[in-house]
C-alpha cells in the first residue's frame, strides 16, 4: 500500500475527533450563542436534548417539568430550542390563536408519522378548519341528547356487569357466612364501557367488552402502543426515523390497528340509514372534504382513541381520588341520592345540577389531568418572534404549557397536592387560587372537540355509580396516583370494593 494512502484507523479517528469537536462546538453555541440562551434552566437540559428525551422514555417528565419551574420560574428552557410556560396567560398566547396568519402550527415532529396521513390532531391548519366544521356539530348538545339512549344503554349495562360480579360466589366471607366481597379493578370497567360507548357512537357497533367482561384484543392493542410513543418520539427527535421505526415491535400494534379499523369502517359505510352518531359528518362530506380512505381511516382511529382511553382515564382518577378523601366521597355520594328518588332519573339534563360532583370532576382533572405533558406548537421561520405570556419568543422555538406541572405549582394553586374541590365552589380559603389555568381540553381552535361527550360520560357514569354503589378501597397501602406518564398515564389497576345500594 501507498504510505501516503491514509489508512482506515487514521480516517476513523480523524472522524471521531471531528465529531467530537463538532458535538462540542453545538453545546457551546446552545449555551452560549443560542437565541434560547437568555432564558433559565439547567444545563445539561440547555446543552442537548438527551436530557429530555432519556426522561420522556422513563416516564417522569411531568414532575421534572414541574421541578424545573419550582426553581426557575414561570417560563423554563427545557431543550436547546424548547421552552415550557407555566401560567395562564400562556394559553392564551400559545394555543389560543386564530387565523391562519396568527395561529403557531403544531410541532410536526411531535405530532407525525413519516408515511401516514395527517388526523385532525396533526392537520393543516386549512385541513384542520375543513373536518372541524363537519365533526363539531356532531359534539353538539342536540346530539348529546339524540345519542343518550346510545351513551346510557351501556351504562344500564356497566351497572347490571358491576352486580353481577361484586360478589365471589365460590368463596365465603368469613363473617357473614355469605358470598365473599369481590375486589373489581375499575380501570379495566372504566375502559371497557368507553370503548365500547365509543365503538358504537362513530362505527355503529361496540367492542364488545362489557358484554364478555373482558378486554377486547384491539383495546389491548391501543393501549400497548402508547407504551411506544416516548420511545418512536425520541427516535424522531434524533434524526433517526427512517433508519429505526421501522424494525420496532410497534409497527405490529399499528397495523393491526389499521387493520381492524378499517374493517369497522367498511362495516359503517356499507349502513344505508343515517345513524347520529360521530363520523357522519365526514362521510357525508367526504369527496368534498378530499377525505380517500387513509384519511377517512386515520381520523376514525383518533376518534376511538380520544373518545375513549382519556376518559377512562379521568373516571379512574376521580374514583381513587374519592375514596382518599371520604369527606368528599361523603359529600358528593349525599349530593346523588338525594337530588334523585329514582335512577331514571339521572339524565344528561339533570346531572347538570349536581355542582358539587362537577366540582370534583374539576379536581380530579387537575390532580390527575389525562394529558400530563405539553402540548408542543411551534414558531415558524418568518415570524420574527412573538410574544408569549410576556416574553418575546424567537421564531423556530418549541412552546408548550405542560398541564400536570402548571396545575400542581403553588403559584397557581394554594395546597396543589391536596384534593379540594372545594376550590371550584367559591371557597375563601382557595380565592388566590389561578383557576384559568386549569383548561385540560386546550383552549383555542384546536381545542378538544369531544369535550361535550367526555364530560357527559364521566358525569353519568358516576352519578350512576355513586347512586347505585357504596365504594372502598381494596388495598388502602397503594398510591395508585404513583404512575409514569409517556404521552398518556400508565395507569396500575385499581381494585375497588363495590356494595350494591338497596
Amino acid at each position: 500500500m501507498d504510505g501516503s494512502t491514509p489508512s482506515f484507523g487514521r480516517l476513523a479517528g480523524a472522524a471521531a475527533v471531528l465529531t467530537v469537536v463538532y458535538s462540542l462546538a453545538v453545546i457551546l453555541y446552545n449555551l452560549y450563542l443560542h437565541p434560547l440562551a437568555r432564558f433559565p434552566g439547567p444545563l445539561l437540559w440547555r446543552a442537548t436534548r438527551l436530557t429530555y428525551l432519556r426522561n420522556a422514555v422513563a416516564g417522569t417528565l411531568p414532575r421534572d417539568i414541574l421541578r424545573l419551574h419550582r426553581r426557575y420560574g414561570p417560563v423554563v428552557r427545557i431543550a436547546p430550542n424548547e421552552l415550557s410556560f407555566g401560567t395562564p396567560e400562556a394559553w392564551r398566547d400559545i394555543y389560543g390563536r386564530k387565523g391562519e396568519a396568527d395561529e403557531l402550527p403544531k410541532y410536526d415532529l411531535f405530532y407525525t408519522v413519516r408515511g401516514a396521513p395527517r388526523s385532525i390532531i396533526s392537520e393543516t391548519h386549512h385541513n384542520h378548519a375543513g373536518l372541524r366544521r363537519q365533526l363539531l356539530p356532531q359534539f353538539s348538545d342536540r346530539k348529546m341528547r339524540e345519542q343518550e339512549p346510545i351513551i346510557a344503554g351501556y351504562i344500564d349495562l356497566l351497572m347490571a356487569r358491576l352486580r353481577e360480579h361484586v360478589v365471589d360466589p365460590d368463596r365465603r366471607d368469613p363473617v357473614t357466612g355469605g358470598a365473599a366481597r369481590r375486589a373489581l379493578n375499575m380501570v379495566d370497567w372504566y375502559t371497557w364501557t368507553t370503548f365500547d360507548i365509543i365503538g358504537d357512537l362513530a362505527f355503529g357497533e361496540p367492542f364488545g367488552c362489557l358484554n364478555r367482561a373482558r378486554e377486547d384484543p384491539w383495546v389491548t392493542l391501543i393501549t400497548r402502543s402508547f407504551e411506544w410513543a416516548p420511545i418512536i418520539n425520541a427516535i424522531k427527535y434524533l434524526g433517526l426515523e427512517r433508519v429505526l421505526v421501522p424494525l420496532l415491535g410497534a409497527n405490529r400494534f399499528r397495523k393491526e390497528h389499521q387493520k381492524r379499523t378499517a374493517e369497522k369502517l367498511e362495516r359503517r359505510m356499507a349502513l344505508q340509514v343515517e345513524r347520529p352518531d360521530l363520523i357522519e359528518g365526514l362521510l357525508n362530506k367526504k369527496d368534498e372534504l378530499n377525505l380517500d380512505k387513509r384519511r377517512l381511516l386515520v381520523n376514525a382511529s383518533t376518534l376511538i382513541v380520544a373518545g375513549s382511553e382519556t376518559t377512562a382515564t379521568l373516571l379512574s382518577g376521580v374514583t381513587y381520588l374519592l375514596l382518599r378523601n371520604p369527606d368528599a366521597l361523603k359529600k358528593v355520594t349525599e349530593e346523588v341520592r338525594t337530588a334523585f328518588s329514582s335512577e331514571d332519573e339521572i339524565t344528561l339534563t339533570s346531572v347538570g345540577q349536581l355542582n358539587y360532583m362537577l366540582a370534583c370532576l374539576n379536581e380530579a382533572l387537575r390532580c390527575y389531568p389525562p394529558v400530563a405533558g405539553g402540548l408542543p406548537r411551534y414558531i415558524p421561520k418568518g415570524r420574527g418572534g412573538v410574544t408569549i405570556a410576556g416574553q418575546t419568543v424567537p421564531e423556530k422555538t418549541i412552546v408548550s404549557l405542560w398541564q400536570w406541572a402548571a396545575y400542581h405549582n403553588e403559584d397557581n394553586f394554594r395546597e396543589p397536592f391536596s384534593y379540594r374541590p372545594e376550590r371550584f365552589l367559591h371557597d375563601p380559603k382557595f380565592a388566590g387560587d389561578r383557576l384559568d389555568v386549569l383548561q385540560p381540553f386546550s383552549v383555542g381552535p384546536r381545542n378538544c372537540l369531544g369535550q361535550n361527550l367526555s364530560f357527559a360520560e364521566m358525569r353519568l357514569i358516576l352519578a350512576r355509580i355513586l347512586y347505585n354503589f357504596d365504594l372502598e378501597l381494596a388495598d388502602k397501602t397503594v398510591d395508585w396516583l404513583d404512575q409514569r406518564a409517556q404521552v398518556l398515564w400508565r395507569k396500575k389497576p385499581l381494585p375497588v370494593y363495590l356494595t350494591p345500594v338497596r
